[in-house]
């Protein structure tokens, strides 16, 4: 089968064991055949897209449990939360590679490694989530990362100016506050998260590497202004809003100009 719709297939699968699984299969298996050619998608392929299992229960963002780091319970949800967003995140890059017909074949293969790598994140952070005595769909779960892939199903530039390089930089924002409150906690589950956030977020800047490297691609095959038209699509598809504090280093290395990092902290 062809690694796009092996990548399909993948998407499709509801037991997250499963999607991991084939996931890491499909890119160990990787051979060096083009992946790139001729347009395979057909009409109705979206159906069964994405394939997810029946807890945890979807919520708005704002209805997701909030509790206390410095309590076991409150540690839990919190790694049950990063590990939803790792979930989606496999559904993200392997939609990102079935998805678009028409790409060089770089394309392709950077986001299957990256869905790669997003099933190795999903894996130690639900074997962390087990050893603290729960499991993935213990916790409720908001839909904000999917909700966006669906906006931008028809738009790749907007697909990689609002997914990896909007959404998923927040991560990078997000997970060195999340590893300070860790560490005041001490206790040894929370440094073992924090360990397990360390590849998270060093694998992450790559993965915003890959969304602004093809987001500028793109912009340039189209002949479009990269920072006047992420505005347009920003608006235009109701991005939420980006708050500081702002990892500026970590955004600086996943390949963010100095404009544009002087512009994100202007608002």
């Amino acid at each position: 089968m062809h690694p796009r719709l092996r990548a399909l297939a993948a998407l499709r699968l509801a037991d997250p064991e499963l999607k991991v699984a084939a996931t890491r299969t499909l890119v160990a298996e990787l051979g060096p055949d083009a992946i790139a050619g001729p347009a395979l998608r057909v009409a109705g392929d979206g159906d069964g897209v994405p394939g997810r299992p029946e807890r945890p229960l979807r919520v708005s963002a704002t209805a997701v449990e909030k509790r206390s780091p410095f309590t076991p319970e409150g540690r839990a949800a919190l790694i049950h939360s990063i590990c939803h967003i790792e979930f989606n995140a496999i559904n993200l890059a392997l939609d990102a590679a079935w998805r678009f017909d028409g790409m060089p074949e770089a394309y392709y293969r950077d986001w299957l490694r990256v869905a790669d790598e997003e099933a190795l994140h999903f894996t130690l952070l639900h074997a962390h989530l087990r050893s603290m005595g729960h499991a993935y769909g213990d916790f409720s779960g908001h839909d904000g990362l999917w909700a966006m892939c669906e906006k931008t199903g028809d738009d790749i530039v907007a697909r990689m100016a609002l997914v990896p390089r909007t959404l998923e930089a927040r991560g990078l924002d997000a997970t060195p506050l999340i590893q300070a409150k860790l560490r005041r906690v001490g206790a040894p589950d929370a440094l073992a998260a924090c360990d397990i956030l360390d590849i998270i977020l060093r694998d992450e800047v790559g993965h915003v590497a890959i969304g602004n490297r093809w987001y500028r691609w793109l912009c340039e095959r189209d002949g479009l202004d990269p920072i006047a038209h992420y505005r347009v699509l920003y608006r235009r598809h109701e991005a939420p809003r980006l708050r500081a504090p702002f990892n500026l280093e970590a955004r600086a290395l996943a390949g963010f100009t100095a404009e544009e990092l002087l512009n994100l902290q202007q608002g």
